[in-house]
C-alpha cells in the first residue's frame, strides 16, 4: 500500500511540475497590403519570400530574402532566422505562406505575420 501511495504521489508531482511550465504561444497575424507597407517595407525586419527562386528573381517585395517553402531544406534555412523577432512571410497569393506559418509554429517562432494577399496583391494597382 505504501509503495502504491508513493507511486501515485510521484505521478502527481510530475504532472504538477510539467503543467506549471510556461507554455510557448505563437502569435500569428494575417496582414494586408497597407500593414505590409507600414510595418515591413523599408524597416529592419525579417521579411521572407517563400516562393521559388525563379518567382523571386522576377520580382519581390523590398529587401525580402528568398527561402523556398517547397525546398527540402526549408526548415534548416528558416531556422537560421531569429525566432524571437517578428517575421513577415509572403508568397504569390497566400497558400504557401500559410503552409510556412505552420512550419514556423512547429519551430517555435514567436511572432509571425502572414501577408495573405501575397505578391500578386502587392503588384496590383488600385
Amino acid at each position: 500500500m505504501k509503495n502504491s501511495l508513493r507511486y501515485l504521489a510521484s505521478i502527481v508531482c510530475c504532472l504538477l511540475c510539467f503543467s506549471c511550465q510556461p507554455q510557448k504561444k505563437t502569435s500569428i497575424k494575417k496582414i494586408d497590403k497597407a500593414t505590409m507597407q507600414a510595418e515591413a517595407l523599408g524597416q529592419d525586419v525579417q521579411l521572407v519570400d517563400v516562393r521559388t527562386p525563379e518567382e523571386y528573381a522576377k520580382g519581390h517585395i523590398g529587401d525580402a530574402i528568398n527561402i523556398n517553402v517547397n525546398a527540402s531544406n526549408f526548415k534548416e534555412q528558416i531556422s537560421q532566422m531569429d525566432k524571437q523577432a517578428p517575421i513577415y512571410l509572403y508568397c504569390k497569393m497566400g497558400g504557401r505562406s500559410n503552409r510556412a506559418v505552420g512550419i514556423l509554429q512547429e519551430l517555435d517562432f514567436q511572432t509571425i505575420y502572414d501577408y495573405s494577399g501575397g505578391y500578386d496583391d502587392w503588384t496590383t494597382t488600385e
